[in-house]
This record gives C-alpha cells, structure tokens and sequence, in this order.
C-alpha cells in the first residue's frame, strides 16, 4: 500500500478497472518518484538488486540464475536498480515502467554509474516487445499488484518469454492483506479477510478522484494463474527479517517481519511445449 501521509486521501475498498487502475497509478508515482528515491535509494543501491524491503538480495536468492549473456526484462523497474544489477553481471538488462518520472531517474543513474539500462514507457499488460524476446522477466514490487487485468499481464509474460525461460516477481505477501498498513502494533491484529479480494483504493479527498490503486491475489491465486499460462513453479520464497534490520518501510518493521512474512518470491519457468 501505498504512503498514504504524502496528501490528504480516504482509503475504500472497491472495485476497480483496468483503465482507472493504470489512469491513478502512473500519476501517483510520478508523484512520488522523487521522495521514493531520495528515501530509499541508498538502501536499494544505484546497481543494487533487492526483492523486498527485509533486504533479500539476488546474489543471495538466485531466483533469476545465472543472467551472463542472457536478455532479461524488468517489469516495473523504476529507477532500474535491480536492471542495472543484472547488466553488471553480464546480462543484457532491459527496463519497463508506468512512470515517466522514475524512468527520468533510472536515466539519472545511467549517467551517475556508466551502467546503460534501456527503457521503455509501457504497461505489464500490453509489453512493446516481440514474442521470444527474452530469456528471463522479473518484477521487483513491480507492476503486478498494480494491475487489474493480471490475466493480461502474465499473458504477456509468457508471450515475450522465449519457451523454456524464467519468470521470477516478488509480491506484498497475500496474507499481509489481513493486517492494517501499520508496521507498529496496530499492524499485528488482522482486520480483513485473507479472502477478500476487494481492491484497496485511495481517493483524493480534493478531487474525488482515485489517486491509487492495489489489486489483492491470494497465494492459491497466484499458483492458479501462473499453471493457466503455462509455468511451472519452481519456489515460492518468503523471506525472514533479518534481527538487525531496523528500517521501517512503510508497513514493513523489525516488529512485524520478525513475526509474519511481508514479501512473497515467486519463481516459476515456462514449459518448453507450451505451443
């Protein structure tokens, strides 16, 4: 969810488009780009690869493998940070984001680190590549829980994939659905239902207009989708906070991590049949 303190807004729960999901979203992070990098960007790091706010590395997850030599997109890459990762251990990272404001940063830090990440403007739904174009996707708390249409997206994913290739996305972990966005003690007492899948929403109390968007999955749905476009998975991952992280990410904390999962990494491999 989002940082709800940054303007005057009112949370609902309700349903929501496609297109009203895309048309709040894209703005909210222009908005944000710049507080998100200066606050996170040194936890992240200008060629850094991270999975989730406990500070899980790809060095450490390997959830890609080994990326040398191989064309891998990153499905809402920001700042291209985990891109840029990629292409200094010898992939050929390629970036995809909703916002022009955190492509005008992952620019920034080309220039900043001599790391080049090509990006492209576009949605997860309707991804600008041919078919077969890469060998690796991923997304980093990325696009996929900003979208309504996931039937689309993963759709795509497979279509851009060449057969045989890894897909590998890390999540807000489903059950956080349960529990408020609160990473004190208010955030330990679950006050929704796992099941609900009712989309979270933010008004903009000023305008009356939906100012952002998060689509809930639960795990099931997401093992689900991933068999209906033909991957198999490989691991699921939920990673522990580590006991000496005392960063606060919005409603990620030392007190709740240390007791329930805030990120859920999936990795799963397309079927080399699938045609």
């Amino acid at each position: 969810m989002s940082d709800a303190g940054r303007r005057p807004i009112r949370v609902e729960r309700r349903r929501v488009d496609e297109e009203e999901s895309r048309r709040a979203n894209g703005p909210d992070w222009d908005a944000y780009a710049d507080e998100y990098q200066a606050t996170h960007g040194d936890y992240l790091g200008d060629v850094g690869f991270l999975w989730g706010p406990e500070g899980l590395t790809e060095a450490d997850a390997g959830a890609l493998g080994d990326v040398r030599d191989r064309d891998v997109l990153e499905v809402g890459s920001g700042a291209g940070q985990c891109s840029r990762w990629v292409t200094a251990q010898g992939g050929r990272g390629v970036g995809l984001d909703l916002s022009h404001r955190q492509l005008q940063h992952s620019r920034r830090l080309d220039e900043d680190t001599g790391i080049t990440v090509p990006a492209v403007r576009g949605t997860a739904t309707a991804l600008p590549f041919v078919d077969d174009a890469f060998d690796v996707v991923f997304c980093s708390f990325g696009a996929l829980q900003f979208v309504a249409d996931i039937d689309d997206a993963l759709a795509e994913t497979a279509r851009v994939l060449r057969p045989g290739g890894r897909f590998a996305f890390s999540i807000t972990h489903p059950t956080r659905w349960m529990f408020p966005d609160d990473p004190d003690e208010p955030g330990l007492t679950a006050t929704s239902s796992y099941w609900d899948r009712t989309p979270y929403v933010e008004v903009d109390d000023a305008t009356d207009t939906v100012a952002y968007v998060e689509h809930h999955r639960t795990l099931g749905d997401w093992v689900r989708l991933l068999h209906a476009h033909g991957f198999v998975l490989v691991d699921l991952l939920e990673p522990r906070w580590p006991a000496d992280n005392d960063r606060t990410w919005g409603g990620w904390s030392r007190l709740r991590g240390l007791l329930t999962p805030g990120t859920a990494l999936f990795v799963a491999d397309l079927v080399s049949d699938r045609d």
